[in-house]
């Protein structure tokens, strides 16, 4: 997929190598960059086209040595055709109101942010952060973001996505949602109700992040055909890449920037944009 560069000085860093916190017994390491400045969020745009994603101020892609598992993916949200489980999710939550938040935190929020992290992740590192910590993830944005918060018949809140908009979809960034109401199925009716947003606003795609086929908390993505994956050709249909009978990590291929590190995976990465594109 060819893009238009945008000519600055702008450098692409790697991290240290950590223990993957999807899969066991590997090691990730990611590619960054601050978007910051006057082309953040063109360079958000393209980036995200590149398979990049967004937390706080920053713009990261896994770049991990030996290991290909993590292939960024976007919902069709015209051709979605929700499937007779996803029509139950859909009706069974027909009482939930979504809505548009500027991206500022509450204390409201951050309650039933607590409340899932304690409840669905009780060990995983979301679970330490204290209220200013969730106020940098909600508010250190260099484009447009919004909490979508959704609400019950009584004004409860119940779920919240912190969503980017972008020139061509919605990015989910990061969503949660009150762990009691298991029988809802909320992260499911979340991104059901993203796909019907961008449908409502003209809008192509939902991306949804990495896709790992095998680690269950981020192989359910799969379930919201049809769907584009990101390989180094460009987005392509999931059904038209060689997935059945191959590993994940045999899935599509690497981009400039993991194969910079996987040829040495010492090496610390100091790239250009037009390398990494």
């Amino acid at each position: 997929m060819k893009h238009q560069p945008i000519f600055d000085t702008r450098f692409f860093f790697s991290t240290a190598p950590l223990p993957c916190p999807y899969l066991p017994d590997r090691m990730e390491r990611r590619v960054v960059t601050e978007l910051i400045g006057r082309d953040a969020v063109a360079l958000h745009e393209q980036l995200s086209l590149a398979g990049f994603r967004r937390s706080h101020g920053i713009a990261y892609a896994p770049a991990c040595a030996g290991c290909d598992a993590c292939k960024a993916v976007r919902v069709l949200a015209a051709d979605f055709r929700p499937s007779r489980s996803q029509r139950r999710v859909w009706k069974r939550n027909a009482d939930i109101t979504g809505a548009f938040c500027e991206p500022a935190a509450t204390h409201e929020q951050y309650r039933l942010f607590t409340a899932y992290q304690k409840g669905r992740h009780g060990d995983g590192d979301m679970s330490k952060m204290d209220f200013f910590d969730y106020q940098g993830l909600v508010e250190d944005s260099s484009i447009e973001t919004h909490v979508i918060e959704f609400r019950d018949p009584g004004g409860s809140l119940v779920g919240a996505c912190l969503t980017d908009s972008m020139a061509n979809g919605l990015s989910a960034v990061y969503s949660f949602f009150d762990p009691g109401l298991e029988n809802r199925s909320l992260g499911a009716f979340m991104i059901l109700w993203l796909i019907e947003e961008a449908r409502r606003q003209g809008l192509d795609y939902v991306y949804l992040g990495f896709w790992i086929p095998d680690c269950a908390k981020m192989a359910y993505k799969v379930r919201y055909q049809p769907m584009e994956i990101r390989t180094a050709d460009g987005w392509e249909r999931l059904g038209s890449v060689a997935v059945a009978g191959a590993g994940p990590d045999r899935v599509g291929a690497t981009s400039a920037s993991e194969r910079a590190l996987t040829n040495d995976p010492e090496a610390d990465a100091n790239l250009t944009l037009g390398e990494i594109l």
